[in-house]
């Protein structure tokens, strides 16, 4: 019975979304019209079914590559990724959606993989986006990937607002004394999947890896999650991983280069790549490589409180992170652990 009456409520909860969208859209007519009447003129053609409403971001229009068509021509960079300045000296950053830059007739977005679970639907995960956007300083330089397919086009509407087992060496806070090495960090083998989706977002594992050429010390991780997290690219399931990489530069004691990306794995590259570890291509034959997308990235000078701070946010809600720079969970982790542990026993 209880199953059937959350069964009921959702559908319910689902009917009411679906009857407010309605309302929303039509209420929005003119505005409609007049956006597609401007999205025309530049070449995209958009019909009733290119429009949502959508109640964590608003109004959107879809339509392929529709953001970088009103956007305009503008320098792209060899990974893909646009200029953060070059964007906002057209569309200055919104001083009340975080992600987002706005226009008089739209507002572009970040990209999607910056929503939480990944999902085009969601808010933003906290608190990525909002330290990214705010980021800046003598010689930086940041790039970023937009949410190509999608515009927000109710520029005055409301936001939406939402506030144990490892091997390898430990973080040092001076980067130069860090041995090159592999880092792999799991969650609790104990617990059940249930608590590994509400406590550790998920994660599978967060692997990390160290190594210095040159001058030039190089981190990369890589956070992999649990196998039923997968999301749909060109109609073909995949599992989605968070990739960071950076240099940092020991003569001038500070990073130099911060990037970060989504790697898409096919079901056999995920379950291959999974329980191994950054040296594995160099191990195995069929080196595996990802389908892989930059989603940002920041030149010059970096310093390490705040690159720590930066990756902190874009594993969001990821407490192995947090365990690898401090050494321990966070304090409301490690209660929870104690609580679910003491049931059990």
């Amino acid at each position: 019975m209880v199953d059937q009456e959350y069964e009921e409520m959702m559908a319910r909860h689902f009917a009411d979304m679906e009857k407010q969208s309605r309302e929303r859209l039509a209420e929005a007519s003119d505005l409609i019209a007049k956006f597609t009447a401007l999205a025309a003129s530049k070449g995209v053609i958009l019909g009733a079914e290119s429009f949502e409403y959508i109640q964590t971001i608003g109004i959107v229009a879809k339509a392929q590559g529709i953001a970088r068509t009103l956007l305009g021509p503008i320098r792209t960079e060899r990974d893909g990724l646009l200029s953060f300045n070059e964007i906002a000296s057209r569309f200055p950053p919104s001083l009340y959606y975080e992600g987002c830059f706005s226009g008089p007739d739209f507002i572009l977005m970040a990209h999607p993989c910056y929503r939480r679970g990944m999902h085009p639907v969601n808010n933003w995960a906290p608190r990525f986006v909002d330290l990214f956007w705010q980021f800046d300083g003598p010689g930086i330089e940041k790039y970023i990937a937009l949410d190509e397919d999608r515009v927000r086009i109710d520029v005055d509407g409301l936001g939406y607002v939402e506030a144990d087992t490892w091997f390898g060496a430990p973080f040092d806070e001076d980067i130069r004394n860090i041995k090159s090495g592999i880092v792999k960090l799991r969650p609790p083998v104990d617990l059940e999947s249930r608590h590994v989706s509400l406590f550790f977002a998920g994660a599978y594992c967060l692997d990390i890896k160290w190594n210095e050429s040159d001058g030039i010390k190089s981190f990369q991780a890589l956070e992999m999650k649990a196998e039923d997290i997968r999301i749909d690219v060109g109609g073909q399931h995949y599992f989605p991983a968070r990739y960071l990489h950076a240099e940092f530069d020991l003569v001038a004691n500070c990073f130099r280069h911060f990037d970060g990306a989504i790697q898409l794995f096919t079901e056999e590259e995920y379950f291959q790549r999974r329980d191994s570890d950054f040296n594995m291509t160099m191990k195995n034959p069929a080196h595996i490589k990802a389908r892989s997308s930059k989603v940002f990235k920041i030149n010059g000078p970096l310093r390490t409180k705040d690159w720590v701070e930066f990756c902190c946010h874009f594993y969001t809600a990821n407490p192995l992170t947090f365990e690898y720079f401090s050494g321990e969970y966070p304090k409301h982790v490690s209660e929870i652990l104690e609580r679910i542990r003491g049931r059990v026993s």
